[in-house]
């Protein structure tokens, strides 16, 4: 029997332009099958937290253009569970109103905040995870994170600075850290009480409303008007007048780097943000050359450590290439070092300044 105090804000709104020319605006990451599983990202993060949190309690929280891709691949999830954002204006708006939206259903209500797009492999030890971050916040005052122990110093992720650790191996966080220079990121897991920072939250509806109402007066007062608005039909238009006057600022900056009751679990189970073609590359089976291949039938010779990845069944003859991304999407082509695949997201850019935004 699932606790109905249990809720899910699944975070789909980003466009993963590192991930281009699969991912584009019209059609992001987390709505495709990156790893070649017959599931998409959403729908294996959707199935995850569906294990721990009732299908009904799970709300989507996307951008309004992604609406029908919510519904299309999530058949269980309904109107009501889709929270659209008429604007970009990063994570703390959006986690503000939607955390609104289910106090105003479920006063009671302890909740996740979930990236649609990351990968876990240890779902059991996920859930658990989870399960002792919303006991304790059913409890205390508590904004609570989960933490991955760092296996290389990462220069592409936030740390987590932690304090002494309780039994619970529950943690105090001293601060955030920004990311990092690779000297700075050395010296942290030098340390040994830095943790990468996943972007996972869990906390009760009145202590992260609490923390706005403290910490982004301005933001928590837009939001507080449409509260006589929130689950009814006058909902949307309230969102659509109003949303755009939000800050654009993300929730780590909003509230969690400024509070005190801030807390950590290390989490126990492998995890990979796949933000990039090399982070992808890390995470699939390799060929016997080191190359990892989603979908094609390929032919190598002399060639190594590549990320291959076009429509199913599509034949690659590679010759004389190591470690590039090689991705065949419709009119797009990209050959392209692994090296410099954080490159990606400006050469996307040129693309479609040269021939057009279609084509990102």
């Amino acid at each position: 029997m699932q606790n109905k105090n249990y809720y899910a804000i699944l975070m789909a709104g980003g466009v993963g332009s590192r991930f281009w020319p699969v991912s584009t605006e019209e059609f992001p990451k987390q709505f495709h099958d990156m790893l070649g599983t017959g599931d998409t990202l959403i729908q294996k993060t959707f199935s995850r937290l569906s294990t721990l949190i009732p299908k009904e309690n799970i709300f989507i929280l996307t951008n309004e253009k992604y609406n029908d891709l919510v519904l299309e691949q999530l058949p269980e999830v309904n109107q009501r569970q889709v929270v659209l954002e008429p604007a970009m204006r990063n994570t703390a708006p959006c986690i503000l109103y939607a955390s609104l939206k289910i106090q105003k259903e479920n006063p009671d209500a302890v909740m996740i905040v979930a990236p649609s797009d990351h990968w876990i492999e240890d779902e059991d030890a996920f859930t658990t995870n989870v399960k002792q971050a919303f006991e304790y916040c059913e409890t205390n005052d508590a904004l609570m994170t989960l933490g991955i122990t760092p296996t290389f110093p990462n220069t592409g992720y936030g740390y987590i600075e932690c304090g002494e650790a309780s039994e619970e191996k529950i943690s105090d966080v001293i601060q955030f850290r920004e990311k990092p220079d690779y000297n700075t990121a050395k010296q942290f897991i030098a340390k040994g009480n830095f943790l990468w920072n996943a972007g996972i939250f869990m906390w009760s509806v009145s202590s992260v409303i609490k923390a706005f109402q403290e910490k982004q007066p301005g933001l928590y007062e837009l939001f507080k008007t449409g509260i006589p608005t929130y689950n009814t039909e006058f909902e949307d238009d309230f969102i659509r007048d109003n949303y755009a006057k939000a800050e654009n600022i993300s929730v780590d900056y909003a509230i969690m780097e400024s509070s005190t009751n801030v807390y950590v679990i290390p989490a126990t189970f492998d995890w990979n943000d796949l933000g990039t073609w090399g982070s992808l590359y890390d995470k699939l089976d390799k060929d016997e050359n080191n190359n990892a291949v989603v979908n094609a039938k390929t032919l190598t010779e002399d060639a190594s450590g590549n990320m291959i990845r076009t429509k199913t069944d599509k034949v690659v003859v590679v010759d004389g290439l190591k470690d590039y991304i090689i991705v065949d999407k419709d009119e797009v082509l990209l050959i392209f070092p692994k090296s410099k695949e954080q490159d990606i997201k400006s050469v996307l850019q040129k693309v479609k300044d040269k021939y057009g935004e279609h084509y990102g």
